[in-house]
């Protein structure tokens, strides 16, 4: 049994309907009638064509509400393409600033996007019960049309504003942030490796004071994660150097014992430990 079937599968009944068929369709339909939800990610226009419009099945149960989740959507110029999160993560802009400066644009080894819109697409579920059974709702379902493609563009954040409002595209950057250093991955001692995170201003204080720097503190430049960045260079050696000292339960302490923000990177093996 693949491992993605007993993870997806877990708590679920499973069943076959041939949809395309009377038969089938008219078993959908007795199903849906007791229903709170229907799930479905068809190309636009298919539950149509078998006759299982939204139409349809409210009038087989005027509370159903009914998410239908697709690559480009049910309306537009793109809502007939065949749609997976590889091409949301590409056209979203993800994947362009994603990788190394020098290097390609880098797509994720794992289904991001989707992820993303079965999160978006659980949260539109849970609006659309609350409205359905809340006091003084509506009593009945909606109809929720979401594109795999446009959460992953909502968490690119002021990405798309900013390319529209100033023309200003992001580079890639590998590990680093333009808003914070320092931010990256370092290998110590054990060959083992760490992330730390610099987003707090006393959190990149504590840092420097660690590894054993504190006077960068008082440089202009420090004072904010913007202008730290513009020397990750400098903090990168700084801290790297420290942590390349030491292995890695020796670093997790004591940027614990600092209150600095730190984590060991796991790497998973095919029959070993998390580690």
């Amino acid at each position: 049994v693949p491992l993605w079937w007993t993870s997806l599968a877990r708590n679920k009944r499973t069943i076959t309907l041939a949809l395309n068929t009377e038969a089938g369709a008219e078993l959908l339909l007795r199903l849906v009638s007791e229903a709170d939800v229907l799930v479905e990610n068809f190309r636009p226009g298919t539950l149509e064509r078998w006759g299982l419009s939204p139409e349809r099945l409210h009038e087989a149960n005027p509370r159903l509400v009914v998410a239908r989740v697709t690559g480009f959507g049910q309306f537009g110029p793109y809502s007939s393409r065949p749609g997976f999160g590889t091409l949301a993560e590409s056209m979203s802009g993800f994947a362009s600033i994603t990788g190394w400066p020098d290097g390609p644009p880098t797509l994720p080894p794992f289904g991001l996007a989707d992820g993303i819109s079965a999160l978006a697409t659980a949260q539109a579920v849970m609006t659309a019960l609350y409205e359905r059974d809340r006091p003084g709702g509506s009593g009945l379902g909606q109809v929720i049309d979401l594109a795999i493609i446009e959460p992953i563009v909502t968490l690119l954040g002021m990405q798309p504003m900013v390319y529209d409002q100033l023309g200003t595209i992001q580079q890639r950057t590998g590990n680093r942030s333009v808003n914070n250093a320092p931010r990256n991955t370092y290998r110590t001692r054990d060959d083992k490796w760490v992330a730390i995170s610099t987003s707090a201003q006393s959190i990149a204080e504590r840092v420097m004071v660690l590894v054993g720097h504190p006077e960068i503190v008082d440089e202009p430049w420090f004072s904010s994660g913007a202008t730290r960045a513009e020397h990750a260079d400098e903090l990168d050696e700084y801290v790297g150097s420290w942590i390349a000292e030491r292995e890695q339960d020796e670093v997790i302490k004591a940027f614990e014992e600092a209150q600095a923000a730190v984590a060991p990177i796991s790497f998973f093996q095919i029959g070993a430990r998390v580690f």
